[in-house]
């Protein structure tokens, strides 16, 4: 049981340092871990390339180790618009473009 949540998820990120403790000038350090078995399983269900999803989800955890987050609907509306622009600077499709 981690967070409060009793399943696996896709995606953790372990920020080395946040908030207040961040200089301005420091570059964001993180341990970013995918369970790749929830990765094959959404890849699959959603008919994505595995590398693609792979890809978003790499960009979202780093998103998270830069302060970003997706607790309240503004700041999710706010990391999916920029994940979904890193994503095409990439050459990648939107990741939310089915909903």
């Amino acid at each position: 049981l981690y967070r409060g949540k009793d399943y696996a998820t896709n995606v953790l990120t372990f920020a080395y340092a946040e908030g207040e403790d961040v200089a301005d000038d420091d570059p964001v350090q993180a341990d970013i871990v995918l369970c790749t078995d929830v990765l094959l399983k959404e890849a699959s269900e959603r008919k994505l390339p595995v590398g693609q999803h792979a890809a978003h989800l790499i960009v979202h955890g780093v998103l998270h180790a830069q302060g970003y987050d997706h607790d309240d609907d503004d700041e999710a509306v706010e990391m999916e618009q920029l994940e979904t622009e890193i994503l095409a600077g990439l050459g990648m499709p939107d990741p939310y473009g089915d909903r």
